[in-house]
């Protein structure tokens, strides 16, 4: 049987298809369960809800002699968040004149996902300017419109420094203070 240039052998290709047909009739061909496991995509991770002030301070991983040098302002009050699971280390809210909030401390312990949300929330990758810090620290800093942000993480904690200040120094070096202190 000549087959021609580009053409397949109909005697073949016919036979293949009633094979095929006749094992789907007769149930010949059935298709193994498929095996429960992880979804193809994990659904993106959520930063948990920015903290408030439920109490005054002082906080106990930052002084605010240290506050008052960085952001160079006078401490007129402190105030801590509650703790909880995913915040062992109360948030610290250092207040200025007016009862405005000059410097805010956030650390959330939790998975790595949980940590790179609460930074990706804080200083988005997307406009944010990427930072980091010495022991595999990394993150994100940036202007904001109340003053400035410095958010890293490492496996699964993350540092959230916000300040009324522009500029995002004073927030890094209350960040490399807070880590420190506390050992992270």
């Amino acid at each position: 049987m000549s087959t021609g240039r580009g053409r397949k052998p109909v005697m073949l290709v016919g036979a293949a298809n009633l094979l095929a047909a006749a094992l789907v009739a007769c149930g010949g061909v059935t298709t193994a369960p498929k095996a429960a496991g992880p979804p193809a995509t994990q659904p993106p991770a959520v930063a948990p809800p920015a903290p408030q002030p439920t109490a005054d301070g002082p906080c106990r991983y930052l002084p605010a002699a240290s506050v008052e040098s960085a952001n160079g302002q006078r401490v007129t009050g402190v105030r801590i968040s509650a703790t909880g699971p995913g915040q062992p280390y109360p948030a610290c809210f250092f207040f200025t004149y007016h009862n405005a909030v000059q410097l805010r401390t956030w650390i959330v312990v939790g998975t790595p996902r949980v940590a790179g949300a609460t930074v990706d929330a804080a200083a988005p990758v997307a406009t944010s300017d990427l930072v980091g810090l010495p022991g595999g620290w990394s993150g994100g800093s940036q202007p904001t419109a109340e003053g400035a942000v410095f958010a890293v993480a490492k496996q699964g904690t993350a540092v959230v420094i916000t300040t009324n200040q522009r500029q995002t120094i004073s927030a890094r070096r209350i960040a490399e203070q807070v880590i420190a202190t506390l050992g992270l």
